[in-house]
C-alpha cells in the first residue's frame, strides 16, 4: 500500500520502484554491453565530480503558460483532443486502469507517455475537461509516492513486488518530463519536492545498479529533466546525477561516428538498431554539450543527421525504422513514436545549438510525417507509415524488418501500444516550442504557425501575435506589442529565395538559411510582415526516383482510398485501407523547369486541412502508368530503376501535401524522354 507522504519528508528522503520492460517495445534484444561516456571513458561512472557546471543554451523554451495556438494549429490540437488523445483514459485499459493510478493494467511507460502529451495539450487549449483529467492523474501520482521517494507501481508484469535492485528507471523519465510541463503550467508547489525525493532515490540506486535496458539508451531524457530542475534548484547533487546518467548511458555520438548499420538491419538487431531509440538519441549532442561546453559536441549534430539521411533517410526528413533501421526504400516503414521523439529531439537540439537548419527539418517532419500517420479525425493511427504507401492491410507477407502483420493499418494500437500512448506529444510540443526566449533578452522563432505569445522581457510585458496560414501560404504577419529595446531572431528557411521583411513601407531582403536579427526600440504596436516565396523543387531519391517539395511541404500522389473496418468499435476501430485508383505512375516532367511543369491550385483552409478532402493545395502534373511497377510483400515495390519508358496514355495527376494523404506515392520514377 502507498500512503501520502508529507512534503518535508519527501524533501529529506534520499532513499524505490520500477517495472521491467516487456519483451517488446517491440522485439529488441537487451544484450548489448555498456558503452560509456561521450569520450569513451568509463572513469566517471557513479562519481561525485566537483566543479560541474551547466552550460547555457542558445535559446530557452518558453513556459507552457506563455503560448497559445491559433488558427489551423489550434484546430489541429482540438481535433487531437476530440480524438484518441483526449479519450484514451475512458476506454483503453492501459490508461483507464493503469498501474500508475492504482489499476491493474500496464504500469510501465504508457501512462507517462500519455501524460507527456496530454498535459501540454490540455493547457495549450485551456480545455476544462482535459485539465480536470490531468489534475486527477497528477493528484494521485503526487500523493502516492513511496516513503523512500520512489514514484509509480513497484510490481512486475506478473504483479510480483520488485526488489529495489530490479527497479526500472526508464518509465519515470517521461513521467518527470510530464511533471515538469505540469509545473510550468500550474506552479503546483507539490511537484518539485516529489521530483527531488524521487531523483535522490534514483541517485542512490544507480550506485548499486547502473542504468540498463531502455533507460540506458534513453538516458538523455533523464538529463533534460535534471537540467530543468537544476535551473530552479541549483544543487550540486543534481548535476552529479546527470554525470552519472551520462557515464552509464549508451553513447550515441560514438555510435554514429563509427556507424555500423548502413543498410536495412536484418541480423544482430537490438536496442542500438532500434528506431525510436535513434529518434531519442539524436538529442545526445545537446545534452552532453550542457555538461561539456565543447563545440565539437554541437557540431556532431550535423554529422549524425547526415549519417541517418544518407543510409536510412526519407524525403520527410525522417528515417525508416520498422522496428529497426530499414534503409532507403520508400516502402519501408517509419514508426510513429520515432516521428514524435525525433521532433522532440530537434526542439532540444535547436534550443541548445541555435542551428537554424534544424528548424527547417522540424517543420518538414511536423507538417508531413506527423499528420500523415493518423486518420484525419485522429481517432486512429498507424504504427508504421510509408512514403510510398499504397495499401494498408493485415498481412503475414510484409516488407518490414520485424514489425507485425498489422503495423501499417489505422487503428487503436496496431502492432504495439507504445505509439497509442506516445503520439500525443507531437502537435502540442511543436506548439509549445514555436518561439523561445534569448538568454540576453528577446525572442526567437523556431517554427512558424499561428499563435499568441504573452511573456516578459526586461520585466516589461510583451505580446506577440502570429497570423499565418503557413505552411500552406508564404505570408506571415507578426504583431508585436511591447515597450523597450530587444531583438527578435526570425528564422529564414533554407529553401526560400527572395524572402522579405517589411515594417510599414520599409522592406528589406532576408538571407535564407539563417536567423535574421531584428533589433529595435519597440513602442506600442508594430506589425512585421514576412514573405517566404515558395517554389517547387525536386530531390533525387531511391533508385534515382524523384520527389517534389514546395516550401516545407512534400507532395504526394492523391490515391483514392476505401476504408474497411476490421475490428473494434467506432470511433476507435481498426481499419484497412485499399486503393481504388491507380498508383503506379511515373512523372513526365522536366526537373529543371518545375514552375512551368506544375500547376498549383489553392483552396481555403477548412476544418480539417490534413485530409485528402481538406487539402488546401493541389498540384497538377503529367505522368504515365508503369504497368510493371507492382505490389510486392503488400507494399509498393521499389521505384523501378534504370530507363523508365511507358506506352500508357499521358495523364493529368493530382498531388497534394504528404500530410493530407492516407494512401500515396511520394518517390516517383521519372519517364525517360525518347
Amino acid at each position: 500500500m502507498t500512503k501520502k507522504i508529507p512534503l518535508f519528508l519527501l524533501c529529506l528522503s534520499l532513499t524505490g520502484f520500477g517495472q521491467p520492460a516487456p519483451e517488446s517495445e517491440a522485439s529488441a534484444s537487451t544484450s548489448e554491453t555498456l558503452i560509456t561516456s561521450a569520450t569513451g571513458d568509463n572513469s566517471t561512472m557513479g562519481s561525485r565530480q566537483s566543479g560541474v557546471k551547466l552550460h547555457p543554451r542558445s535559446f530557452d523554451p518558453l513556459p507552457l503558460s506563455q503560448i497559445k495556438p491559433e488558427g489551423w494549429l489550434k484546430r489541429q490540437l482540438e481535433i487531437q483532443a476530440d480524438g484518441l488523445s483526449g479519450h484514451l483514459d475512458e476506454f483503453w485499459p492501459d490508461i483507464k486502469s493503469s498501474g500508475w493510478i492504482g489499476g491493474s493494467s500496464e504500469g510501465w511507460e504508457r501512462a507517462p507517455y500519455w501524460l507527456d502529451g496530454v498535459i501540454p495539450l490540455a493547457f495549450l487549449l485551456d480545455d476544462p475537461g482535459l485539465k480536470k483529467k490531468v489534475q486527477i492523474w497528477m493528484d494521485y501520482i503526487l500523493a502516492h509516492a513511496y516513503e523512500d521517494g520512489w514514484l509509480g507501481p513497484n510490481w512486475d508484469m506478473g504483479k510480483k513486488r520488485l526488489e529495489p535492485k530490479d527497479y526500472d528507471m526508464w518509465p519515470t523519465f517521461p513521467l518527470m518530463k510530464a511533471m515538469a510541463q505540469y509545473y510550468e503550467a500550474t506552479q503546483d508547489e507539490r511537484v518539485i519536492p516529489v521530483m527531488v525525493a524521487h531523483l535522490k532515490r534514483m541517485k542512490a540506486l544507480l550506485v548499486e545498479k547502473p542504468l540498463f535496458s531502455w533507460g540506458m539508451y534513453r538516458w538523455m531524457d533523464l538529463n533534460l529533466v535534471l537540467y530543468w530542475l537544476y535551473e530552479k534548484l541549483p544543487e550540486e547533487w543534481i548535476l552529479e546525477l546527470a554525470q552519472t546518467s551520462r557515464a552509464q548511458g549508451f553513447d550515441w555520438q560514438a555510435h554514429f561516428s563509427d556507424f555500423k548499420y548502413p543498410e536495412k538491419v536484418m541480423t544482430d538487431r537490438g536496442l542500438m538498431t532500434h528506431g525510436v531509440n535513434h529518434g531519442m538519441g539524436l538529442k545526445q549532442p545537446a545534452v552532453v554539450y550542457r555538461l561539456s561546453g565543447r563545440e565539437a559536441d554541437l557540431l556532431s549534430i550535423r554529422s549524425i543527421l547526415e549519417t541517418l539521411d544518407r543510409h536510412h533517410g526519407q524525403v520527410t526528413r525522417m528515417f525508416t525504422c520498422d522496428e529497426h533501421l530499414a534503409g532507403l526504400n520508400p516502402s519501408q516503414g517509419t514508426e510513429l513514436c520515432t516521428v514524435v521523439e525525433s521532433m522532440y529531439s530537434l526542439e532540444n537540439l535547436i534550443a541548445t545549438s541555435g542551428f537554424p537548419e534544424l528548424g527547417d527539418r522540424l517543420e518538414i517532419i511536423a507538417f508531413n510525417a506527423l499528420p500523415a500517420t493518423f486518420k484525419p479525425d485522429m481517432w486512429a493511427h498507424q504504427y508504421d507509415q510509408q512514403a510510398n504507401q499504397v495499401l494498408c492491410r493485415i498481412s503475414a507477407d510484409r516488407v518490414y524488418v520485424d514489425n507485425g502483420p498489422d503495423a501499417n493499418i489505422f487503428g487503436l494500437e496496431p502492432n504495439f501500444g507504445c505509439c497509442t500512448a506516445n503520439f500525443s506529444q507531437g502537435w502540442p510540443k511543436l506548439a509549445s516550442h514555436l518561439w523561445m526566449s534569448l538568454p540576453e533578452g528577446g525572442l526567437v522563432t523556431i517554427a512558424y504557425a499561428p499563435c499568441r505569445i504573452q511573456t516578459e522581457i526586461q520585466s516589461k510585458p510583451v505580446k506577440i501575435h502570429v497570423e499565418t496560414e503557413y505552411p500552406f501560404d508564404q505570408k506571415i504577419l507578426i504583431t508585436v506589442e511591447a515597450e523597450g529595446t530587444f531583438p527578435l531572431l526570425l528564422r529564414v528557411p533554407e529553401w526560400t529565395e527572395g524572402a522579405t521583411l517589411a515594417i510599414g513601407k520599409d522592406i528589406q531582403p532576408l538571407a535564407a538559411g539563417q536567423f535574421h536579427r531584428l533589433e529595435r526600440n519597440w513602442s506600442g504596436t508594430t506589425q512585421v510582415v514576412m514573405e517566404f516565396p515558395m517554389k517547387f523543387r525536386s530531390e533525387r531519391r531511391y533508385n534515382n526516383s524523384i520527389a517534389l517539395l514546395r516550401g516545407p511541404l512534400v507532395y504526394s500522389l492523391q490515391v483514392t482510398d476505401w476504408w474497411r473496418q476490421i475490428r473494434g468499435e467506432a470511433p476507435h476501430a481498426d481499419w484497412e485501407v485499399y486503393p481504388i485508383s491507380s498508383w503506379n505512375y511515373a512523372l513526365q516532367i522536366d526537373p529543371g523547369n518545375l514552375e512551368k511543369e506544375i500547376r498549383l491550385q489553392r483552396r481555403e483552409i477548412g476544418d480539417c486541412p490534413f485530409s485528402p478532402e481538406g487539402a488546401p493545395l493541389l498540384a497538377q502534373v503529367k505522368g504515365r502508368q508503369v504497368p510493371y511497377w507492382v505490389i510486392e510483400k503488400n507494399a509498393a515495390s521499389p521505384p523501378p530503376a534504370g530507363e523508365i519508358r511507358s506506352d500508357m496514355p499521358l495523364e493529368d495527376l493530382t498531388l497534394i501535401p504528404y500530410g493530407c494523404t492516407n494512401l500515396r506515392v511520394t518517390e516517383f520514377p521519372l519517364i525517360t524522354e525518347p
